[in-house]
């Protein structure tokens, strides 16, 4: 056994929280996700970080499940939290701190478009080449985490009425997986993302940045 299977052996023990069962991974996993949506909601761009580390954890967990789709999408993660995180610092016109903006018409037609076309590709991709029990519900919630993820990346009001939708139904998803602790995060994520969608659209009243159609 090698050192990073004898790692993941101990990481993946049963550990018993009160009525529910988890591991020793899954618990951080929740740990760093919670840190990493609590920094977004303050635009604090060390959220990127955590989600990098938060990403790669939870890739972890997913596989261990079979949820490949969502394993993925960590992988796609880590990459659009390094383009976020630059874009957060220098993401504007002028090279200076990202404002939040919202979409415009358009825009929230293209995303919605790009949600569909995504869960189509994925929900055959996961049917024909993986093992899932689940791929029409992977395919789908992935494809709507990656255009929650690349709104967040331009700081997109829209990306938390994204996450609400999308939190929801992982919740139900994480349960049906016994994944009751990550069910347990996605239910706090849903009112993290309400709290977040909120102090984004103060946001625009405090001089903290500006809201316009882009």
């Amino acid at each position: 056994m090698t050192t990073l299977q004898l790692l993941l052996s101990y990481a993946n023990m049963p550990l018993h929280l009160a009525v529910f069962a988890t591991t020793p991974l899954e618990l951080l996993s929740f740990l760093l996700s919670v840190a990493t949506v609590w920094l977004n909601i303050r635009q604090s761009h060390w959220a990127w970080l955590f989600a990098i580390i938060s990403s790669a954890t939870y890739g972890l967990v997913f596989y261990g499940s079979r949820l490949y789709g969502d394993m993925g999408l960590q992988l796609v993660f880590i990459t659009v939290s390094i383009f976020g995180w630059y874009q957060w610092l220098h993401g504007d016109d002028s090279h200076d701190k990202l404002p939040v903006t919202a979409l415009s018409p358009r825009g929230r037609v293209l995303a919605g478009v790009a949600w569909l076309a995504g869960f189509v590709l994925l929900a055959w991709f996961l049917k024909t080449y993986t093992d899932t029990d689940v791929p029409k519900s992977d395919g789908f919630l992935t494809a709507g985490s990656l255009v929650g993820q690349l709104l967040l990346s331009r700081k997109k009001i829209e990306n938390w009425h994204v996450w609400i939708i999308v939190d929801v139904l992982y919740v139900g998803l994480y349960l049906h997986k016994n994944l009751i602790l990550t069910a347990l995060l996605y239910a706090v994520f849903v009112g993290m993302a309400v709290i977040g969608l909120r102090a984004w659209r103060g946001d625009t009243h405090t001089g903290g940045g500006r809201l316009a159609l882009e």
